[in-house]
């Protein structure tokens, strides 16, 4: 089994509601962690622990106004930190992967399923993407009213994280 750490810049969440209006779309890189995971050739069997992080300050929609009411909703000074840990991955087949773990969000934490999709890349990193719709209300969230604007509470979310093997250290 292998360490490695996700790459910042290239690791991605977006999140997608429906709205009265219009759909709300974020999107932001960031994402923080490590994947342990057993890689031989092409095939990646993710195993715990593993760990992604998100700052709560990198979540923006290009709205000002929502992006605020967002941070206030999410009580960013309080709980700064979306976190996600892999309890346990079962393989699915066709390098799928039924991962259960928990998310916690808004100071809640759940346990979720979600099935993602890991493979080794030809450039060396692991690339995992996966997706998963929840329920804000399940995190002690209340869905969005901006004037007449409300704000559907199932929310989609899709990541993708690339990680490169950590490098020990000779010592």
């Amino acid at each position: 089994m292998a360490r490695y750490r996700l790459v910042s810049e290239r690791s991605q969440v977006w999140t997608e509601a429906r709205s009265t209006l219009h759909p709300i779309h974020v999107e932001t890189a960031g994402l923080e962690g490590y994947l342990e995971a057993d890689v031989d050739g092409e095939e990646v069997r993710l195993r715990a622990p593993t760990r992604v992080e998100l700052d709560v300050a990198l979540l923006k929609s290009n709205n000002a106004l929502l992006d605020g009411e967002l941070r206030r909703r999410l009580e960013a000074r309080r709980f700064p930190r979306i976190t996600g840990e892999l309890l346990e991955a079962k393989p699915a087949g066709n390098g799928r992967s039924v991962l259960r773990g928990e998310l916690s969000l808004h100071g809640v934490k759940r346990e979720l399923d979600v099935e993602v999709v890991a493979r080794a890349t030809p450039e060396g990193t692991l690339q995992v993407d996966g997706e998963k719709v929840i329920d804000m209300r399940d995190f002690g969230l209340d869905p969005p009213k901006i004037l007449f604007l409300k704000v559907d509470p199932r929310v989609r979310i899709r990541a993708r994280l690339v990680a490169s093997l950590e490098q020990i250290p000779a010592g």
